[in-house]
């Protein structure tokens, strides 16, 4: 797994479970399952909410930086089809 994809899908994964812990206890539903391991409690012990602190603008510059499908943009067509002047 090249290493851009990794740092997605763990960061991903840590912020969506501090997101669904954050609002099972502003709700009072059941949150997710506790880290489990030394890898998976810094993520979301220290990883998570060291990310939701940073500015937005430095957070933007850091995914921009960052390959991923997030610098996707919409392809340009190759022609104008018959009434898109």
């Amino acid at each position: 797994m090249p290493f851009f994809h990794w740092l997605r899908a763990n960061s991903e994964h840590a912020l969506l479970a501090d997101a669904q812990r954050r609002m099972a206890t502003k709700y009072g539903a059941n949150p997710p399952a506790r880290p489990h391991g030394l890898k998976d409690r810094w993520w979301r012990q220290v990883f998570a909410p060291a990310y939701r602190i940073l500015p937005w603008g430095l957070r933007r510059t850091t995914m921009q930086a960052i390959p991923g499908s997030h610098r996707r943009g919409w392809p340009k067509p190759d022609y104008l089809p018959p009434g898109d002047y």
